[in-house]
């Protein structure tokens, strides 16, 4: 087992299912100590501390940080991967769904970067990565309030690296394209169905397959590694050349 974040300490939002759940299994394999956020319940296992948040909440996110500096101490890397996803025309869709997608998908970016930053503040080469999509790079109908959030989330990482920086953290992004993973459902059946996807993917995705979330999880380990130790302010996509 290779153990290139031995002794690191890191949250990871959206931690029970998808690319959370397999970042959570990347850090492990690190060597990390990982806190798993998720509004899910899910079971502890060595180095594995799962913790029942609402990442869109500020008070529980407050004393989600105030539990990791009882236990842990420290903190050295956080991996935003919690989100939401609805689709509908703008003209069908509920502005709940709108307000929802922009609480959850770019909020809760912000309020963990907020109460995070004291601990990460201590940490060597801390590192935020903040999981966006390429729906924030590249216009798709019937998912704008997707896209709006994850736009958000871009723009969010690329100011907050300047505003970190001069505490030694970084601030990165990672941009997922079709990713083999329940949370497209939403987006799959305003397609039409699944056929109807593969066919899409087939056709514009130049690898020709959906990528898997153990492929998006590598790229957010890398950037909250030490070998991304001058890398911040970037976006790293992940997409199978669907953006290129």
């Amino acid at each position: 087992m290779a153990e290139h974040m031995a002794e690191r300490v890191a949250v990871v939002t959206g931690a029970a299912s998808g690319i959370g759940s397999a970042c959570v299994a990347a850090l492990l394999n690190e060597g990390a100590t990982v806190v798993g956020v998720d509004i899910v319940e899910t079971a502890p296992v060595d180095r594995f501390h799962p913790s029942v948040c609402d990442v869109s909440d500020e008070s529980a996110v407050r004393g989600l940080f105030a539990e990791i500096a009882r236990q842990h101490g420290r903190l050295d890397a956080i991996v935003n991967v919690a989100g939401i996803q609805r689709a509908a025309r703008v003209d069908l869709a509920d502005v709940s769904d709108w307000d929802a997608q922009l609480a959850v998908n770019v909020r809760s970016c912000f309020l963990l970067a907020k109460y995070g930053l004291e601990l990460l503040k201590g940490a060597d080469n801390g590192a935020i990565v903040n999981v966006a999509s390429v729906a924030g790079i590249k216009g798709t109908a019937g998912v704008t309030g997707y896209s709006a959030s994850k736009g958000g989330v871009l723009a969010f990482t690329r100011s907050l690296a300047h505003e970190f920086a001069p505490h030694g953290i970084r601030v990165n992004a990672v941009s997922p394209g079709w990713t083999d993973t329940a949370f497209n459902g939403p987006v799959i059946n305003e397609l039409g169905g699944q056929s109807e996807l593969d066919e899409l993917v087939r056709t514009t995705v130049p690898l020709g397959r959906q990528g898997r979330p153990a492929e998006v999880a590598a790229a957010a380990v890398f950037l909250a590694g030490e070998a991304a130790s001058y890398i911040t302010g970037q976006n790293l996509v992940v997409d199978g050349g669907l953006s290129s």
